[in-house]
């Protein structure tokens, strides 16, 4: 799904779930992907004739009135969209005994497997919610003797699945046979510390649909050994994408392995997000004239049409966030949400308050 999909996806199902009706008068219809128009419409005619038992009389005008809508607006199309439709239709007045019927009708970025007819007190929007999830994860590993990390990368977010420890005392000073006799004994532990990480390994991503590969590291090679010697269940072990020379085996070793994986995740967004930012911070350091940030100065640069990419975070009001957007919108700038998940998404919240741009033109004389 591309980011201007998501956007305005989102922007719709922000703005319904906040509608809530008086009582069970707000409709939601879901047509799937090939379905026949024809069919959905005979549905809302007959829901007229049960709506018709509704006994509160404001309530039953309401349903009547949005059943009607609906299919008027349903008429209008020759077929059903390629990816399906979703249509949300009721009175949405926050003032009593006012009415305010709506209708709203989404061709989804992605095909619509539901077929639904709700009519309920708010909107249903958990399949469109759906398509804003994330489809593809990759688990991560990196590990060395002492310790392993296990964890996932799921869009933009480096989660820690689980840290082991390994027990392996150091290397004794010791010659002879106790040297012999401790090598032996570290084998032996690194051995099933190798079985215990494959075990935890298989716990955590054997039974996962959505994942789309591993990414191991770590310093020296142990990584190598533990692919090598493990009993790491092949179907995981094809799975491995990538083997990264890491310095760490801890939650920062995850993040620096994502770093080192950019080849391979290229076209995940977490790696979108990295480049816009290093972008921003580079403009920012070698072409400040390009680059605004702070709410008062990215509107001034919004309404004189400078801007050219739109940055928010994600943890910005959402009053805030449509109004930027809206404007952002009519002047054909592109949108970008910034999480929280990453260090350089963390330092632009830090640095902007949450807001930046990066600008077609300098505002400076």
């Amino acid at each position: 799904m591309k980011e201007e999909q998501k956007i305005k996806l989102s922007k719709i199902i922000r703005e319904l779930k906040n509608y809530r009706g008086r009582h069970t008068e707000l409709i939601t219809v879901y047509v799937p992907a090939g379905y026949n128009l024809n069919n959905v419409i005979k549905q809302l005619e007959s829901e007229k004739s049960t709506a018709q038992n509704i006994k509160s009389k404001v309530t039953r005008k309401n349903v009547l009135d949005a059943l009607e809508r609906l299919t008027r607006h349903l008429r209008l199309y020759k077929k059903t969209p390629e990816n399906g439709l979703a249509l949300f239709s009721g009175n949405v007045s926050q003032i009593e005994g006012q009415q305010d019927i709506r209708v709203w009708s989404i061709e989804p970025p992605q095909k619509l497997k539901t077929k639904l007819y709700r009519c309920d007190q708010q909107f249903v929007l958990e399949p469109l919610k759906e398509m804003l999830e994330v489809n593809e994860v990759y688990g991560l590993i990196v590990i060395e003797r002492k310790e392993a990390t296990i964890g996932l990368l799921e869009g933009k977010n480096i989660k820690v699945l689980q840290h082991l420890t390994s027990g392996i005392p150091g290397k004794t000073e010791k010659g002879g046979q106790s040297a012999a006799r401790y090598a032996r004994i570290r084998e032996g532990l690194a051995k099933e510390f190798f079985r215990r990480v494959a075990e935890a390994i298989k716990q955590q991503f054997f039974n996962m649909p959505k994942l789309r590969g591993l990414l191991v590291g770590g310093p020296g090679p142990t990584k190598e050994e533990f692919l090598k010697e493990s009993e790491l269940v092949t179907a995981l072990r094809n799975k491995v994408l990538a083997v990264k020379d890491i310095g760490y085996s801890d939650r920062h070793g995850l993040e620096l392995l994502v770093e080192a994986s950019q080849d391979i995740l290229a076209q995940q967004e977490i790696i979108h997000e990295k480049n816009l930012l290093k972008e921003f911070f580079s403009f920012l350091v070698n072409k400040p004239n390009l680059v605004v940030y702070g709410e008062e100065k990215v509107k001034e640069a919004l309404n004189i049409g400078a801007v050219e990419k739109l940055l928010i975070s994600v943890n910005l009001p959402e009053s805030k966030m449509d109004e930027l957007e809206e404007i952002a919108e009519n002047i054909g700038a592109s949108i970008y949400f910034i999480s929280n998940e990453t260090e350089e998404g963390i330092q632009f919240r830090n640095l902007t308050k949450g807001i930046g741009a990066i600008l077609r033109f300098s505002l400076r004389k």
